[in-house]
């Protein structure tokens, strides 16, 4: 049974961006199979992420706990679609997640920014396996060489942490070291680990961006950088290329 039923059941959705960093949030299902489900979130995350979710799932869904009241599943984000707020409110996403079981996999206590993919197997309940994601099937920031051009020029942009409530603890305007479509890195006073999640600004671009936090360096001229994979939309570069 994998067809869609439209069910506006509460979930509690459980997420651990890093090592130092976690946040609970509390929304409703827009649908739901046996094998996922989607909703709509205020904390931001990308695919490739594990998400724990507690929710009364009708026990003729489930693939296993079919006794329990709430229903505890682990689930890999497999795609996020931003919904557009209004001026001066945060932006909310609608996430599809695929469900993988009762547990994590060990990797994930070890290092919760890792990231997953759906195996070519399936587990004895149907669920998706998952695997660590093959590192060179995506854009990394940090690493060379990169699928497209880099351009070092030094824009303003304002970087906000966002803390396990979603809301902004900390804030610095500085300047990007170098630039791309899909990424940036820039100087920073901030100590933001990686998996966290910050939002960059540029007003003389007009945009704001939610960037996943790949590595956190120092320079050999001593001054800290954050290294970014843009995560909700492309940068417009536009007149530079």
């Amino acid at each position: 049974m994998r067809e869609r039923l439209e069910l506006s059941l509460p979930v509690r959705v459980f997420g651990r961006e890093s090592v130092d960093m976690d946040w609970v949030e509390t929304t409703r299902l827009i649908d739901v199979t046996p094998f996922g489900a989607r909703f709509p979130l205020s904390h931001p995350t990308e695919p490739g992420r594990l998400l724990h979710l507690t929710l009364p799932m009708p026990r003729q869904l489930r693939c296993f706990d079919h006794v329990e009241d709430q229903y505890r599943v682990w689930a890999l984000v497999r795609n996020l679609k931003v919904q557009e707020a209004a001026e001066g409110k945060p932006a909310r996403f609608e996430v599809g997640v695929a469900f993988i079981g009762k547990r994590a996999p060990e990797s994930f206590e070890r290092d919760p920014a890792t990231r997953y993919e759906v195996a070519q197997s399936a587990t004895e309940t149907g669920m998706y396996e998952v695997v660590v994601e093959d590192p060179t099937k995506r854009y990394v920031p940090s690493e060379t060489p990169r699928p497209e051009t880099r351009h070092h020029i030094p824009i303003e942009v304002v970087v906000e942490a966002l803390d396990e409530k979603g809301q902004v603890s900390a804030r610095e305007t500085t300047v990007t070291e170098n630039i791309s479509r899909r990424g940036a890195a820039v100087f920073t006073t901030l100590n933001v680990t990686r998996g966290r999640f910050v939002r960059v600004t540029s007003a003389q671009y007009q945009i704001a961006v939610i960037a996943a936090v790949r590595a956190r360096r120092t320079g050999t001229d001593g001054i800290p950088r954050l290294h970014l994979e843009f995560v909700d939309k492309k940068w417009p570069l536009e007149g530079i290329e």
